[in-house]
Order: structure tokens, then sequence, then C-alpha cells
């Protein structure tokens, strides 16, 4: 259950029984050097529907490879990631709930499988545009974060939804000749972000904030 704190801020407060989160961003894991410097992470996750699709999937996949890693993380697009100290959360929210204030829901479309050697298995994601715009718009955080003495934000790319990461290179090969013949198509509207924050890339993240986007 997520309280709204302060509306014009943007803070929630979240229930400790939210679910966790731990499929990792970056397979070599974030370096955080401070005490009081945690990784957050900027997501978007898909639709009930769409969601229970892929935990099947994923399920599917983790029975038949046996792969651990990520077989009960909630299914979710990295928008972003980053490094910061817990003291600038509140200045991040106000940034990310401006840049999300003034910004259209879109259509992500999930389009068959491809990979990362050689250890992620994921979903493509059809139209990189949309988020590409996204991160334009959300770059003022960067900014703000090396001002404070932090790494540069790390924006996806190349937007996915992982299937399964940290695979053997021999598990990796498998797979990706079987999924690469497989077929998978859903579409489902991005109409929130989610702030995450955990303290290492192999723990779970607790939900921070979510920010509304604007109906389509």
């Amino acid at each position: 259950m997520i309280k709204a704190k302060n509306m014009e801020q943007g803070l929630v407060e979240i229930n400790r029984t939210a679910p966790a989160w731990n499929e990792i961003a970056d397979p070599s894991g974030a370096k955080i050097s401070g005490r009081d410097e945690f990784e957050y992470l900027l997501v978007i996750h898909p639709d009930m529907e769409v969601y229970s699709k892929v935990i099947a999937e994923k399920q599917r996949f983790h029975e038949q490879y046996r792969a651990k890693a990520g077989s009960r993380a909630k299914p979710h697009i990295t928008v972003a990631s980053f490094i910061a100290k817990e003291s600038m959360e509140e200045t991040l929210i106000r940034w990310i709930q401006r840049v999300c204030s003034g910004q259209k829901s879109f259509t992500v479309t999930l389009n068959n499988y491809s990979g990362i050697p050689p250890h992620t298995v994921y979903l493509r994601v059809q139209n990189h545009l949309p988020f590409n715009l996204l991160t334009q718009k959300l770059r003022v955080i960067n900014e703000y974060v090396q001002s404070n003495g932090c790494p540069p934000v790390k924006w996806a790319s190349r937007p996915h939804l992982s299937i399964s990461g940290r695979l053997p290179e021999e598990v990796y090969e498998q797979a990706m000749r079987e999924y690469a013949q497989k077929i998978f198509c859903e579409t489902f509207t991005a109409g929130e972000l989610v702030l995450l924050r955990r303290n290492h890339a192999a723990d779970s993240c607790k939900i921070i904030n979510i920010f509304g986007l604007l109906p389509e």
C-alpha cells in the first residue's frame, strides 16, 4: 500500500510489505563507496496482463535452465540507474516529478527475444524513441548527481525487459539458440515511473516513489 506523504514534492510512504525487487540493471554491479550512498533505479513495469505472461515465461526459463538469478524479480524495464546519497532523495524526487508531470504516457511493445553476451536473455522493446525522449528530459538529474560528487547517471541506451541475467556462458548460448526461434509479442501502456533504491546490485530494492505520467 502506497500513501501520499507530500503531493507537492511527490514523496510517498511505502508499506514494508511492498514486493521486493532484485533484478540487476548491470550484471557487473554498481560500486558504492560511501556508507550513506545507495544505488537508485528508475524503471517502468508492464500492466498486470503482460506482467503475468512475462512471469510465466521467466518461470519456464528458470525451470528449464535451472537459473536462479532474477527468477523472483518483478518484470521491469530500466530507464536509468545511478549512485546517490540518501540526503539527495527529496531533491531528486522533485526533479523527477517535475519531468513526469509534463510527460505523456506511451505505448511499449515487447517483440521477441535477444541477448547480452554472455549473460542475459531479454525481451526486446520495439520502439526506443519514447524512452530516448524521456531520458533527454531527465538528464537534469545527472547534473545534480555529479555536482554532489557521485558518478554519472547510467542511461539505458537499449531498453529491454530481462528474462534472466547472470547466466553462465554455456547456459546463455544454449538458451539463445532456443529463444532466437521463439515468438513473444505484447503491448502495454507505460503510465508511471518507479524509483527504487538498494544497497548493492545483488540486494532487493525498496520502492521510494511512483511518478504518474499524463494520459496518452
